[in-house]
């Protein structure tokens, strides 16, 4: 394993672990998850340069657009639970409460 490989491969593990681990505010979980998604789309892009094909060109630039909808979506997920709930913490949502 390369050190660049390793480098993402850890960035990688890192947001999974910050997702898993460090669930107290909604903002956090969804910042870990833009690190995912983050580290994906440059180890996805260096790959595209390493084979140096055209065919795989368009995959990164793919994901990056799905990336910004998702944090889109994530953000007026979290705006819509502060509003209703007052807060951002995820022990304070509850699915029975409206």
């Amino acid at each position: 394993m390369t050190p660049v490989h390793f480098a993402f491969s850890a960035t990688f593990i890192l947001g999974l672990m910050g997702l898993t681990f460090h669930r107290n505010h909604l903002l956090s979980a969804l910042l870990c998850l833009e690190g995912m998604m983050l580290s994906l789309y440059v180890a996805l892009s260096l790959w595209t340069l390493q084979l140096n094909s055209i065919n795989f060109s368009p995959t990164p630039m793919l994901m990056l657009a799905f990336s910004a909808c998702e944090a889109s979506a994530g953000l007026a997920l979290l705006v819509a639970t502060s509003r209703t709930h007052g807060t951002d913490r995820l022990q304070a949502l509850n699915i029975l409460q409206c």
